[in-house]
């Protein structure tokens, strides 16, 4: 019986020690004897027992997050965070003092590097980003630091901090660096947020000028060049009838020199019925006939 019991045990524990699960957003590093054999994929798997072989399981899907400034306390609708300043407060490039917090996201890629490289991983990455972000920081004015310049030390810190995880072999990508809030201290928030606001006002106005200036450029390029095509019409026009009151003279006059009297006569006649094109009940009579009574038509009307 006592045989039994211990042979028993002796297979609960080769069992125990020779049977693991790496679940499926892990991947599972291997040593025997303490040195690297392998990467094991999700599902269940057998080792050597007692010991000899060892897993390290690794997650390497998830994204992680480290939150400096700040930790939350209870996340969803009704989240709750505490301050955490003394990793916040940094000093800027013209000598103000600003509280920064930030986030950064990671995944591990290399889950070798990530267990055998590195012993204080998560010290290293916070150390790594404060020193970055203090930097980057330190480089440049308050307020461009509230402002405009935000995205470019997100970017510039997502970029340093790759390379310098990179050179230590860390075996981790850095997928994203944010900015959550960037305060002024206490004493003098309230200025800074007037002076904020005022730059934000400024920016406002100079969007609106240039929406104006968008609206009314091209009107008013569209009323000119319709003005240019009216009088080049109007121009045209005038050459057109100039020509035609020319080619109408020479016509004119070669008939005036073939006969004049008959022409000039011709032409008196013309001119008379043109005055008088309009005039209703009025005759007009040669005051040279000598046959005709110079008088006009009573009945009529004038």
């Amino acid at each position: 019986m006592i045989v039994f019991i211990i042979v028993g045990i002796l297979i609960l524990i080769v069992l125990g020690t020779s049977i693991f699960i790496v679940d499926q957003t892990e991947e599972a590093v291997m040593t025997r004897f303490g040195r690297f054999v392998g990467i094991s994929s999700p599902g269940l798997h057998f080792k050597l027992p007692f010991g000899i072989d060892r897993n390290y399981n690794v997650n390497v899907r998830t994204v992680q997050t480290e939150e400096f400034g700040f930790r939350t306390l209870r996340g969803g609708n009704s989240a709750s965070y505490s301050s955490q300043s003394t990793e916040s407060i940094m000093l800027t490039g013209d000598l103000n003092i600003v509280d920064i917090e930030w986030i950064i996201q990671y995944r591990v890629n290399d889950p070798k590097a990530w267990t055998f490289n590195v012993q204080e991983r998560r010290e290293t990455i916070r150390d790594v980003s404060r020193s970055i972000i203090n930097m980057l920081v330190g480089d440049r004015a308050i307020m461009d630091i509230m402002s405009v310049e935000r995205s470019a030390i997100e970017d510039e810190g997502l970029f340093l901090m790759n390379e310098t995880f990179r050179s230590y072999g860390l075996g981790i990508d850095v997928i994203a660096v944010k900015l959550q809030n960037v305060t002024p201290p206490e004493g003098v928030r309230e200025a800074f947020e007037d002076v904020n606001k005022a730059m934000q006002d400024l920016e406002r106005l100079i969007n609106e000028g240039q929406q104006a200036y968008n609206e009314t450029i091209p009107r008013a390029g569209g009323e000119a060049q319709k003005l240019i095509q009216e009088a080049q019409g109007y121009a045209t026009e005038r050459v057109n009838r100039a020509r035609g009151d020319v080619a109408r003279f020479n016509s004119v006059y070669s008939e005036y020199l073939r006969a004049p009297e008959v022409t000039r006569q011709r032409l008196y006649y013309e001119m008379i019925e043109e005055v008088f094109k309009d005039e209703k009940g009025m005759t007009i009579i040669d005051r040279n006939l000598d046959n005709f009574l110079p008088l006009m038509n009573l009945g009529g009307n004038r």
